[in-house]
C-alpha cells in the first residue's frame, strides 16, 4: 500500500481508502458479518483511512467502523460527514447548537473522543457562500472534537467557493472517467492551498466495473432503483449522473481500458490515482471479494500520455452530453 498526505495536515492515508455508505445502507442487502470481514482485510492490506456518514444507515456504518477498529484508533483514521440528519436548506442545521449534537452523535458510535476528519455532507450552495459553518467547525476543533475538517461537494463552484476559507482541509468530490470536470480547475487550485482531495463514486456506481447490462436490476432499497432519476438526491450520486442504459452503453466504449490492467474496475481506479492532485480514492464496497479487488488497482500499469488523451476526448465527445445534475 502507498500513502500520500491528506493536503497540510499531518495526517498520510492510503491512497485507496473505502466509503461506507454501502455497508451502512441503501445498496441492497448488507451482512454485519460479512461487511467487517471486509473492513478487517482492508486493514489488513494497509488501508487506514475510511469514509462514512451519520446518515449511513442511520449511523449503523459509524458502529460498524467502532467494531472494526477497536483497539486501532491510533492507527486509522475515520472520516465522517453531517447535516443531511436534518433540512439542509435549513440555517439552525448549521448552527454551533445542531452541528455540535451531530458530532457528539457521531462520537459516541465511533467510540472515539476525537474525529479525524469531519465534513459538511453535500450542503446547499447557498450555505457555503454564507461561512457561518466553517466558524462553528473552528469551534469545534479549538475543543478537540474533530482534528480536521472539509466539505462534500456537488460541484465545481462549490469546491471553489470553499477554498476560499482558510481552514477547510479537503474537499471530497465525485470524479471518474465518466465525470472529469474537476480535474481541470478545481484539483490543481486545491492542490495549490494544500487541500486534499477525496474522490468518491470512483466506478460510476458500479458502472466502471462493465458487468452491466442494460436489463440489469437493483434491489428496491439501493439508490441505483430509487435515486436513478434523482427522485431522493443529486442524480450525480447515482451513476455519475448519466441515464443508466447510455451507461452501460459508454461502458462498452472503454472496454479497451482493460488491456494490460487485470479488468475495469481497475484500470479505472489506476486512472485517477494516476492525477497527482489527488490524495485518495474511496471506493465502497460490501465483501471482502470487492475489497481486494479494488485494491488490485495498486498494481496495474499506468496509462500513457496517448490513452490519457483519447480518454479525455471520449469524456468531450461522448459522455459529458449525458450528464444530468449540476456539476
Amino acid at each position: 500500500m502507498r500513502y500520500r498526505p491528506l493536503g497540510s495536515t499531518d495526517m498520510s492515508v492510503s491512497e485507496i481508502s473505502f466509503g461506507t455508505w454501502a455497508i451502512g445502507g441503501s445498496w441492497g442487502r448488507t451482512s454485519d458479518e460479512v461487511s467487517l470481514e471486509a473492513l478487517a482485510r482492508a486493514m489488513d492490506a494497509g488501508v487506514n483511512f475510511f469514509d462514512t456518514a451519520d446518515v449511513y444507515g442511520d449511523g449503523h456504518s459509524e458502529e460498524l467502523l467502532a467494531k472494526a477498529t477497536k483497539g486501532k484508533e491510533d492507527q486509522i483514521h475515520i472520516a465522517t460527514k453531517f447535516c443531511r440528519a436534518a433540512d439542509i436548506h435549513s440555517r439552525e442545521a448549521y448552527r454551533y447548537e445542531a452541528v455540535s449534537a451531530f458530532c457528539e452523535a457521531s462520537l459516541r458510535r465511533l467510540g472515539r473522543e476525537r474525529i479525524d476528519l469531519y465534513q459538511i455532507h453535500c450542503p446547499p450552495t447557498a450555505i457555503l457562500r454564507d461561512g457561518e459553518v466553517f466558524h462553528v467547525l473552528d469551534r469545534l476543533r479549538q475543543e478537540g472534537k474533530i482534528r480536521e475538517y472539509g466539505v462534500s461537494v456537488e460541484t465545481v463552484e462549490e469546491g471553489l467557493i470553499c477554498l476560499q476559507y482558510p481552514n477547510v482541509r479537503s474537499l471530497q468530490v465525485i470524479y471518474n472517467l465518466f465525470r472529469q470536470l474537476p480535474g481541470d480547475e478545481l484539483f490543481p487550485k486545491a492542490n495549490e492551498q494544500g487541500v486534499g482531495i477525496l474522490v468518491r463514486l470512483p466506478l460510476a456506481s458500479g458502472l466502471l466495473t462493465g458487468k452491466f447490462t442494460e436489463q440489469t436490476t437493483f434491489a428496491p432499497d439501493d439508490h441505483r432503483s430509487f435515486n436513478r432519476n434523482g427522485e431522493s438526491f443529486n442524480v450525480g450520486e447515482t451513476f455519475a449522473g448519466l441515464p443508466f442504459e447510455k451507461g452501460v452503453a459508454l461502458s462498452r466504449q472503454l472496454s479497451w481500458i482493460v488491456d494490460g490492467r487485470s479488468n475495469m474496475a481497475s484500470a479505472a481506479l489506476r486512472w485517477i490515482l494516476d492525477n497527482p492532485h489527488i490524495t485518495c480514492v474511496i471506493p465502497g464496497f460490501k465483501n471482502t471479494s470487492q475489497v481486494e479487488a479494488n485494491l488490485a488497482a495498486t498494481d496495474v500499469p499506468s496509462f500513457t500520455a496517448g490513452e490519457l488523451d483519447k480518454l479525455k476526448q471520449f469524456y468531450k465527445n461522448e459522455v459529458k452530453q449525458y450528464i444530468r445534475g449540476p456539476y
